[in-house]
């Protein structure tokens, strides 16, 4: 019963595949007497229709992919949860593959999304991708692209982004505010466009000010904000306050404070982009700057239903990012 096809139901009722197929659209053509006996006799089999040879007939599979470098992560985490709210509206599913910030991975993956014929990707690129040859290719397959978070340098694909510059900027306007003199700022991967305009805002907000220094440093892992932060506190002046571009950064910072009993807010502040979730696992909380993970993803689906639809013109749309005053700086 678990394997009813339209033939087997054809056959019980005697009549033609196409008959008991078209009763089941509700085809006008059908007498509504045929149309009760087909589907009387689909509910009793329990008989559900082939999606995918629906869909490949229809040339829509109605499933989105979205690649992202690690599902492990609270933003990304939220992103797919709002991605899956809008998406399952208007009768898709998710495909969710892993790049493991890996180049070649991310390649690979692109290639499944490829055969299996989706409607279009959300991407967050890996660290280390530089070339887009195979996003390329799913333009060439008529397969939509949106970028978001992390998205390449090319104003001919759709990107969806945090107000990246807006962000840093209340970062640094805060450490400002607070009389900050000494900061360690610790960035993402240098080569990452998000890096590069976080980085820019912040610098050039601080430089309305020559009465304070300003250390800047590179992190592409927790393990790395750590020891970065390990040497920072070690030394005789140390940082009177970290700012630090990600939860991940967050994270290692705060393991290096908790393990040589730094004082925050008093030996030293605090102060983080991120999506929301981990300035509130410590005590006194992160002051933060949000940069929300959901409402990226609500926007990002808006932009690819649109591409759906026919409007792919490429744009760059921003979610603006808003100020969480905590007690570490």
């Amino acid at each position: 019963m678990a394997n009813a096809t339209l033939k087997k139901i054809a056959q019980v009722l005697d009549i033609s595949i196409s008959t008991v197929s078209r009763a089941l659209k509700n085809h006008p053509d059908i007498s509504q007497s045929t149309k009760q006996k087909v589907t009387e006799l689909a509910e009793t089999l329990e008989y559900e229709p082939n999606a995918v040879a629906v869909n490949l007939r229809s040339k829509n599979t109605k499933v989105f992919g979205i690649l992202i470098p690690s599902i492990t992560n609270n933003f990304y985490d939220s992103f797919i949860a709002a991605v899956e709210e809008e998406v399952k509206q208007s009768g898709y599913s998710l495909m969710i593959l892993q790049s493991a910030d890996n180049p070649e991975t991310e390649i690979e993956n692109l290639k499944i999304y490829r055969q299996n014929r989706v409607s279009g990707v959300f991407v967050c690129l890996a660290k280390e991708t530089t070339n887009l040859d195979a996003f390329h290719k799913m333009k060439d397959a008529g397969i939509p692209v949106v970028f978001f978070d992390k998205v390449p340098d090319d104003d001919s694909y759709n990107r969806v982004c945090l107000a990246d510059k807006d962000a840093a900027v209340m970062a640094a306007e805060a450490l400002l505010q607070k009389n900050k003199k000494n900061i360690l700022a610790i960035f993402g991967e240098s080569q990452m466009s998000i890096t590069k305009r976080r980085l820019k805002a912040f610098q050039e907000t601080l430089s309305t000010t020559k009465k304070l220094a300003l250390s800047i440093e590179y992190a592409g892992t927790t393990e790395e904000a750590e020891h970065i932060s390990n040497s920072y506190f070690k030394l005789k002046k140390q940082p009177d306050a970290v700012f630090c571009m990600s939860d991940e950064i967050l994270t290692g910072v705060m393991k290096s404070v908790q393990k040589l009993k730094i004082g925050v807010p008093k030996q030293t502040g605090i102060i983080s982009l991120s999506d929301g979730f981990f300035p509130k696992l410590y005590y006194p909380e992160i002051t933060f700057v949000e940069t929300s993970g959901y409402r990226l993803g609500k926007l990002a689906c808006e932009r690819m239903m649109q591409c759906v639809k026919g409007k792919e013109e490429p744009k760059e749309i921003f979610v603006s990012s808003r100020f969480v005053e905590g007690g570490s700086l």
